[in-house]
């Protein structure tokens, strides 16, 4: 008798964990992912479920919805949960990890799984036989974006995206930043650059005036507002970082024994706190840019850039009028999606996506039902 088998087209967060939910219910996989034949122009690395932007998961507070929505996942059993807790690093109330850590514990499970074969190669059309499920993200391009296109009758919808520059601890000047949690929540887990009145005013001024580099089709009216460029914010007005990425409240500098002007923060970036990324500056200036304006900041005078920010257009599909509860097109039920490629945005949200994509593809190339099905007022 055939073991049921099903394809997985990626082997993102969403991919990864679609295939390792399939395999735990006895169906083969079949997992493309095209690294390291090529690469986007987001990704560094060969390791599956990398993160692009943030090394951050957000809340681990049971009170905030992505928080619960952690441990509704630790509760059914996910891969990039059971990874994010082995690779945790400080944030305070935040999930944080180290990026290399993480991506390296769910690329040896999913290897290691011998109901998973993985085939690096690059797919250019989706599969016409068998069910498949595309979790390809928002990167998706070439021909078999063309493709993807094809099948939902050229309905695709984008919005811009970046991420935020990376620097080395061994350059931070400790002499002028702090270590403190904002409100001492989570112990000493950031650490802070303190700005006064002129120092942001000058920083402001450079911010805005800098070089921009060149993004394809970058229309400002498509910017992720929750992954919003540093400088498209600070073009909003004066003020308006001191309200957001910058804010100084719940910190109080210990030179002074008063709260900043305005503070960056800093969150550790790998388990050994060698590198740490700057919180909430998304960028699409010009690398030397980026180097010229941030070393600006107090205690980043002589910053070491070990992975500078970047931008990139999100691509997702219409999902509530193509696909159904199951992460299935209602026109192809052969065919699933999952992750950021459905209009999910963020790391929990894609994994959760993924996790039901993969088990309801399962599920059906078991010839099942499903005992449970979501509503639309399902959070």
């Amino acid at each position: 008798m055939d073991v049921p088998q099903i394809t997985i087209i990626g082997a993102g967060l969403a991919g990864s964990e679609a295939a390792y939910q399939a395999s735990r219910l006895g169906v083969k996989v079949r997992l493309y992912e095209m690294k390291p034949v090529r690469k986007s122009p987001a990704h560094h690395t060969d390791g599956f479920a990398e993160l692009v932007c943030s090394n951050s998961l957000r809340s681990n507070q049971l009170e905030n919805g992505v928080g619960l929505l952690k441990e509704e996942l630790r509760i059914l059993g996910s891969l990039i949960m059971k990874s994010a807790d082995k690779s945790q690093v400080p944030a305070g109330g935040a999930l944080a990890v180290d990026r290399e850590e993480f991506s390296g514990y769910i690329t040896k499970t999913i290897l290691e799984d011998p109901n998973i074969e993985v085939i690096y190669d690059e797919i250019h059309s989706i599969p016409d036989d068998g069910i498949v499920v595309i979790a390809t993200g928002p990167l998706t391009d070439g021909d078999l974006y063309d493709s993807i296109m094809e099948k939902i009758g050229h309905q695709d919808m984008h919005f811009f995206d970046a991420a935020a520059p990376i620097v080395t601890e061994a350059s931070i000047d400790r002499s002028i930043c702090f270590a403190m949690s904002r409100y001492g929540k989570g112990g000493d887990d950031y650490l802070n650059c303190p700005m006064n009145e002129e120092e942001y005013r000058r920083f402001y001024e450079a911010l805005t005036n800098a070089e921009l580099a060149d993004v394809k089709g970058f229309d400002k009216e498509t910017v992720f507002e929750g992954c919003m460029p540093i400088e498209t914010m600070a073009k909003r007005g004066y003020d308006t970082m001191r309200f957001g990425p910058l804010k100084p409240v719940g910190l109080i500098d210990p030179r002074t024994g008063e709260e900043p002007y305005a503070c960056v923060q800093l969150r550790q970036d790998d388990r050994s706190a060698s590198i740490y990324n700057i919180v909430g500056f998304q960028t699409r200036l010009k690398f030397p840019e980026q180097k010229r304006v941030f070393q600006m900041i107090p205690g980043m005078q002589n910053a070491e850039f070990s992975r500078y920010g970047v931008m990139h257009r999100n691509t997702y599909i219409e999902s509530p009028k193509l696909l159904t509860s199951e992460y299935r097109m209602k026109d192809d039920p052969k065919v699933f999606f999952a992750g950021q490629i459905t209009g999910v945005e963020g790391y929990i949200e894609s994994t959760a996506s993924g996790y039901l994509a993969g088990y309801y593809a399962a599920l059906s190339a078991l010839e099942k039902e499903s005992p449970v099905t979501f509503s639309p007022e399902t959070m």
